[in-house]
């Protein structure tokens, strides 16, 4: 199964004992007066219509640790593979993930499974929009996979942490990449992390500028120009990050799953992390 998908592939798996959909949708409230986020999960829409045996999950609930009081944590590997097994992915299992908001909420659980080894996993290209406009049905049946048997995690180091961006920095081993919209990056914009701005030494390319107007990913070819442009190429370590290792995943899953690029990680706690901290360093502009 490649690793991102067109609707008429997954119409064609549906009813397979074997797949296991989920619909990853999580939406982000900036609050007024203020510079937080609220997290709403995407029970609403799903109670509304949802992709027929899909199954909801709850990014913060179901795979996330809270132990360190940050959003969106990536639990530790066999931790994470229990969670993924109680959703009901097993080793015999095919994974199809899609969003009804932004793609990297699926591609977030793709980087997740990622990060354990399971790579029968494939993203909805387009989401949930992609599926609707090829006149496909929604359902408003609630769904819950059975738990799987069996996950077997086999990790991998696809994620790190404050210490490795710095370590990269200090190196030049790596090609730190802001994942967020330029006005974040430079500092603009009202919302940010708690100090405005970017890591120094980091460049920006948006996730969003990997898609097109229909929330698609653009074709290999164009992804090629728009991370050269940037400066990125196959031989460098790229690291990925953004608010909260969301939107880094759109970059990251571009980079891998569809430019065959492996050296490639997500800073998991991100801004969120590091903006706290005064002694790391940030920059505007």
């Amino acid at each position: 199964m490649p690793a991102l998908i067109t609707p008429a592939d997954l119409a064609a798996r549906l009813g397979s004992p074997t797949l296991r959909l989920f619909d990853c949708t999580t939406f982000l409230h900036p609050q007024p007066g203020t510079h937080r986020l609220r997290v709403e999960t995407g029970q609403r829409g799903y109670e509304e219509g949802h992709l027929p045996g899909a199954a909801l999950i709850d990014l913060q609930a179901d795979l996330s640790d809270p132990a360190n009081g940050l959003r969106f944590t990536a639990p530790a590997p066999d931790d994470l593979a229990r969670r993924f097994q109680a959703l009901g992915v097993g080793d015999d299992t095919e994974v199809v993930l899609y969003s009804a908001s932004d793609a990297w909420w699926a591609t977030r659980v793709w980087w997740l499974l990622r990060a354990i080894g399971m790579d029968r996993a494939a993203v909805l290209d387009g989401g949930q929009r992609a599926w609707v406009d090829e006149g496909r049905p929604l359902s408003r049946e609630p769904v819950r996979h059975p738990p799987a048997a069996r996950l077997t995690p086999r990790p991998r180091p696809v994620f790190t942490d404050r210490h490795g961006v710095q370590a990269a920095l200090d190196r030049g081993s790596a090609v730190v990449v802001n994942c967020l919209r330029p006005e974040q990056h430079d500092g603009t914009a009202a919302l940010h992390y708690g100090r405005p701005g970017h890591i120094t030494g980091s460049i920006n390319l948006p996730a969003a500028a990997l898609f097109d107007e229909r929330g698609r990913y653009l074709p290999p070819a164009a992804l090629r120009e728009v991370f050269a442009a940037r400066g990125i190429d196959r031989q460098q370590l790229v690291i990925a990050y953004c608010g909260g290792g969301i939107a880094a995943t759109g970059d990251a899953f571009a980079l891998t799953a569809l430019l065959g690029h492996e050296a490639v990680q997500v800073y998991d706690n991100s801004l969120q992390e590091w903006a706290a901290d005064a002694s790391l360093p940030m920059s505007t502009g």
